[in-house]
């Protein structure tokens, strides 16, 4: 009996995918997504937020670790959407063994990759330190804040992962409760912790993986409700042809979430040689600001995934475009929307996370110049999605890479030395300007194949 009720779910779920106006599908769809993504945007945010009401030194400190933070992100998005879009794929086939071994698999990936990560960033987290550009002000801070974050390395990757299966099955909202729920504990805990019990940057990390950990148990109870893959150990396959999918489908995201950690770790460096403490914390809250617009508008293109995964697989590519260019043109008018407020109040902005006349000083001319280039995000943005979902692998790491890689590491070591601070502030600006004239050529082609 269960069997057929398992046999009659998947296919309402692929009736679903498959024959929903394209338009309500994504829309439906994207509401948790985006709500999962700036839940992360929050993440990253409210340690920023309260230990701003600590110090200069102390913010600085937390936006230097975030690269490290973004480097455990960045795995988690690789096993997770590795594992995620073939599942998408696999499903839109009929193939649901395959789907649990991905499953499995991309989890244990996670959890491996996790505890390696803890365990030598612990070992070696001075020279880690010192790599991330921490100065004597900032050492102290620096190194008690990113041991704790180590510690739940695991968990933080492998909640990621199942955040990701579940979406690319269709599931948005199990994802999004995972990942709210973690949040709220979270930022519950952060001013409980940092002021009530007076353990500062210690307290802002313990606040931090202990909802990333809260996330991890709510998900994973969520991945075995209804028809979502129940996650095995005995479905686990560490062979090459799963690692293969994997790592061809997670590769734009360890691409656009890794080198967005190198791209935190060039800017801070930068910020510090051409400016203070103060410069470091501006840009830290800038990066936090940017991102959380991105997290919305990668939220929005998450939603489009499954449904760009599923009809790819059944060979229904109208429905592909059709989902393409709906999302490239509510994007650009949302971020849009998100530019001109930026523009207008970017002094008060930065206010909000730190009053400090020096850190708004830099941050405000750094946040009016990625406002101006920020609607070209969506194109960016849902080209590298679609790629990614199609299982283009070589493309979408190229898309993926050019925003905070291929263009951004040279303008990060160009500019500053013809421009000074100027220079730190607009290269993320330039770098998303050729970063879109770069991503029209790549869709064009795959659109037009289709």
């Amino acid at each position: 009996m269960k069997s057929i009720h398992s046999g009659s779910t998947n296919h309402n779920r692929y009736e679903y995918l498959t024959k929903t106006p394209v338009p309500t599908l994504i829309s439906r769809l994207a509401v948790p997504t985006i709500l999962s993504m700036l839940v992360t945007g929050i993440y990253n945010a409210a340690d920023t937020f309260f230990v701003g009401r600590i110090s200069t030194q102390a913010t600085a400190a937390v936006g230097l670790v975030f690269s490290v933070m973004a480097l455990i992100q960045a795995v988690g998005f690789f096993c997770g959407q590795g594992s995620g879009s073939y599942i998408s794929r696999l499903l839109g086939a009929g193939r649901r063994q395959e789907a649990d071994e991905t499953a499995a698999t991309g989890f244990a990936l996670s959890l491996i990759l996790g505890v390696a990560a803890a365990i030598a960033g612990n070992l070696f987290a001075r020279p880690v330190a010192l790599s991330l550009g921490a100065g004597s002000t900032t050492m102290h801070d620096t190194l008690v804040y990113m041991r704790i974050i180590l510690i739940g390395a695991p968990f933080t990757m492998a909640q990621f992962v199942i955040n990701n299966q579940l979406r690319f099955q269709g599931s948005a909202v199990y994802a999004m409760v995972g990942l709210l729920t973690g949040a709220v504990i979270n930022i519950g805990l952060d001013p409980l912790l940092i002021f009530g019990f007076h353990m500062g940057v210690a307290g802002a990390a313990i606040a931090t993986v202990s909802g990333q950990f809260i996330s991890f148990l709510v998900l994973l109870i969520g991945s075995r409700q209804g028809d979502n893959i129940r996650i095995s150990l005995s479905n686990v396959r560490l062979n090459a042809h799963y690692l293969k999918e994997i790592i061809n489908a997670g590769t734009p995201a360890l691409m656009r979430q890794g080198l967005a950690a190198i791209a935190t770790l060039l800017l801070n460096h930068a910020a510090g040689s051409a400016g203070s403490d103060a410069a470091i914390a501006g840009m830290s809250v800038v990066t936090r600001v940017m991102m959380l617009l991105a997290s919305a508008m990668i939220g929005f293109g998450q939603g489009y995934q499954p449904v760009c995964g599923f009809n790819y697989g059944a060979h229904l590519y109208d429905r592909v475009k059709e989902g393409y260019f709906f999302c490239v043109k509510y994007g650009t008018i949302f971020l849009a929307g998100a530019s001109a407020l930026c523009l207008g109040f970017a002094p008060q902005i930065i206010r909000f996370f730190r009053n400090d006349p020096d850190v708004i000083s830099v941050g405000a001319v750094a946040l009016r110049a990625q406002a101006i280039s920020l609607p070209l995000m969506a194109t960016i943005v849902i080209t590298n999605m679609m790629l990614q979902a199609c299982g283009k692998g070589l493309k979408a790491s190229i898309v993926s890479a050019a925003r905070n890689g291929i263009f951004f590491v040279p303008l990060i070591l160009i500019l500053p030395r013809l421009l000074g601070l100027f220079g730190v502030e607009i290269t993320q600006a330039v770098s998303d300007v050729l970063s879109f004239v770069l991503a029209i050529p790549f869709a064009a082609s795959e659109l037009k194949k289709m």
